[in-house]
């Protein structure tokens, strides 16, 4: 592991995983409050709005693996994925998570639990 203090790697991990799903998210979602744009020109912005993504998530798989496993990096990443949307859809789209929503983002959250269980 090349960083020497290890505590350092879940909140770096963590903190370039959600801004890096903050740009996911606007990048694959944001163009639906922009319907009457084209097609071709929505792709495009996505793809260079993905690019920061990309340039955030990548060393954030780099840093914590190692002090976390793969899939426990997958599983981190998807809970903030679920979290990052819910506030957009309210917050951007104005549309109302409704309680089946959040149960069910409480589920996966709970499977998601399981990837970290240590027997």
């Amino acid at each position: 592991m090349p960083f020497a203090n290890l505590s350092y790697v879940p909140f770096a991990t963590i903190g370039l995983l959600l801004a890096s799903n903050i740009f996911m998210t606007v990048a694959w979602y944001g163009h639906l409050k922009f319907k009457s744009s084209p097609l071709l020109i929505v792709i495009l912005a996505s793809w260079g709005i993905a690019f920061f993504e990309y340039v955030l998530q990548v060393p954030a798989n780099r840093i914590g693996h190692g002090y976390f496993s793969a899939a426990e990096l997958k599983t981190i990443q998807e809970v903030i994925t679920l979290s990052v949307f819910a506030v957009f859809s309210i917050w951007f789209l104005g549309e109302p998570l409704r309680w089946t929503h959040l149960a069910g983002f409480t589920l996966i959250v709970a499977g998601a639990g399981l990837i970290f269980y240590k027997p």
